[in-house]
């Protein structure tokens, strides 16, 4: 791990930090592509409910999963920008970050709100049996799953700023951004 006296002696992500990013990231792919082929299996086949089931499951672990994540950051930190990156790149990262992080606990919730509303009932790998929220409501189902479909699609329009952005960094600006995140690039 390179020293940088600016910031506790780190310039890349503890090794738990890349970790939950990794595992968050393929899990949010898993449960994105689940959820879009799901929804287009017609009628309520024992394939669409276990997708479904599937789809609540990786929803249930991101959301765990975020909340360790954001904890981890809370006590450890995140290691500095490259002090030649622009101020408005700098304000950009922190926002696109501060919102995938809220994205990663609110759409998991909204999903769950959602199932609840539905009377569908979320048995976290199918074991646990999760407390319903709210009581079964049709119209709060609705309005429910619009929001749900909105954030998962916000939430891949900022997935695809942020490689966007590593990507930039890593290839044009060649600041090495990218190695904090994937030590083995340099």
């Amino acid at each position: 791990m390179a020293l940088n006296p600016s910031f506790g002696g780190r310039e890349s992500y503890t090794r738990t930090a890349i970790t939950f990013h990794w595992l968050i990231a393929l899990l949010i792919v898993c449960g994105f592509a689940l959820g879009w082929v799901m929804t287009d299996i017609p009628g309520f086949t024992p394939t669409k409910l276990r997708y479904f089931s599937w789809h609540k499951w990786i929803g249930v672990t991101v959301f765990v999963l975020a909340v360790l994540r954001i904890l981890w950051r809370a006590m450890y930190g995140a290691p500095p920008m490259p002090r030649r990156m622009p101020a408005w790149q700098r304000a950009a990262a922190h926002l696109t970050h501060l919102l995938l992080y809220v994205l990663m606990i609110v759409i998991p919730v909204s999903g769950y709100l959602y199932s609840s509303a539905a009377n569908v009932p979320v048995v976290y790998l199918g074991l646990i049996p999760l407390p319903r929220l709210i009581a079964p409501d049709p119209h709060l189902k609705e309005l429910l799953k619009s929001v749900h479909i909105v954030l998962n699609y916000a939430l891949l329009v900022l997935v695809a700023l942020h490689v966007a952005a590593a990507l930039k960094h890593q290839w044009l600006d060649r600041d090495g951004l990218l190695s904090r995140m994937l030590p083995f690039i340099k």
